[in-house]
């Protein structure tokens, strides 16, 4: 959802997709806000962030507009939020949910905010960094941004922690050779890196949170993992011939014998500037 990389992934580059594509993502979004772990994940950011009555925060990679539309139901008819989103057309899906809460949608760079220095209480950043060409860069947007005192939450994936259990060890590893460099963005340990990026940004009284996120069933997971949803178009795999089918063939089997089993572990981590 944020700038320009090397190798992108559909969710870093929605406004060049096709229209089949996007719809898949757009779908994605909501429906994994919906989910039961991605949920899990957000509560755990939200007792790292704190967000205050009255505060102003900044919702940085907003996506659809729900954790912002959140965030201002925390932070009160006094408060507000500043919904921001490179992608035009998530900014537009965002702002036609609006529900008259506190929020201002609008579409920007994370690597460049038109933000005054100092002019929000708190940041939520979520499962956009490993988007980024330059993370460094973005916390330290993020930071100028932010009044001394306030709260910057990052959330990312630690997408080498990817496991599957009940499907062949060999496939897995065949699938995601090839898939995975579109699946899955370059800065696949992200997750991991956000308490030293933070510790190198200056930020004190530091909170760093694991979230393993557990996927009994092929349904559950391909909420959250596009290499278990049948539902991406086969271009998009860039996999040798027959290659995707064999790999959802087994993950199907083992959805129902039953045995089927994703794990992966998402990062909370937060800080005052």
């Amino acid at each position: 959802m944020e700038p320009a990389q090397k190798e992108r992934t559909p969710f870093s580059d929605i406004d060049g997709l096709t229209t089949e594509m996007s719809e898949v993502v757009l779908a994605a979004l909501i429906e994994m806000g919906r989910h039961p772990e991605i949920r899990r994940v957000r509560r755990t950011g939200f007792d790292a962030l704190k967000p205050a009555l009255g505060a102003r925060v900044l919702d940085a990679g907003s996506g659809n507009g729900e954790m912002a539309r959140k965030l201002a139901a925390e932070v009160g008819p006094r408060g507000d939020v500043i919904a921001l989103d490179q992608s035009a057309a998530i900014s537009a899906v965002a702002a036609a949910r609006h529900d008259n809460s506190n929020v201002e949608y609008v579409t920007g760079d994370i690597g460049a905010l038109a933000l005054p220095d100092d002019s929000v209480d708190g940041v939520w950043c979520e499962r956009v960094l490993q988007h980024v060409d330059d993370p460094d860069q973005a916390i330290d947007e993020l930071r100028r941004v932010t009044r001394p005192g306030g709260r910057i939450c990052l959330i990312d994936t630690d997408w080498e922690s990817l496991a599957f259990d009940g499907v062949p060890r060999a496939l897995q590893n065949t699938l995601l050779a090839y898939a995975g460099g579109h699946f899955m963005p370059p800065a696949r340990d992200m997750g991991r890196t956000l308490r030293r990026r933070l510790v190198a940004a200056g930020l004190s009284g530091l909170t760093a949170t694991p979230v393993t996120c557990l996927f009994g069933s092929p349904d559950s997971a391909a909420v959250v993992l596009p290499m278990v949803n049948p539902r991406v178009p086969a271009a998009a795999w860039r996999t040798p011939p027959g290659l995707r089918e064999e790999w959802l063939a087994h993950v199907e089997a083992a959805g129902a014998r039953g045995d089927f089993l994703a794990v992966l572990t998402i990062w909370v981590v937060a800080g005052v500037v």
